[in-house]
């Protein structure tokens, strides 16, 4: 598998009601940091993450977490 399109520099921080979410994981959807289908044929897919109530999350936007979704820094380490 080939290594995701770096799709920002820094994590996007939102607020989510409780539910569902499917987190882009190629780095090519135009809706980031959510799945749009851009991965197919690519080897990657979205990963699910679910809420059990409203969350202030940071979703990863470089695509290179070892959190994934989660942001954990790692963007400030790449080139």
């Amino acid at each position: 598998m080939s290594e995701p399109t770096i799709a920002g520099r820094r994590p996007t921080v939102v607020v989510l009601p409780e539910g569902t979410y499917y987190w882009c994981a190629c780095g090519k959807s135009r809706n980031q940091p959510y799945c749009d289908g851009s991965h197919k044929g690519s080897g990657f897919a979205p990963i699910p993450f679910t809420l059990t109530e409203e969350n202030r999350v940071a979703l990863c936007m470089c695509k290179h977490s070892c959190n994934k979704p989660f942001c954990d820094g790692t963007h400030r380490t790449l080139a």
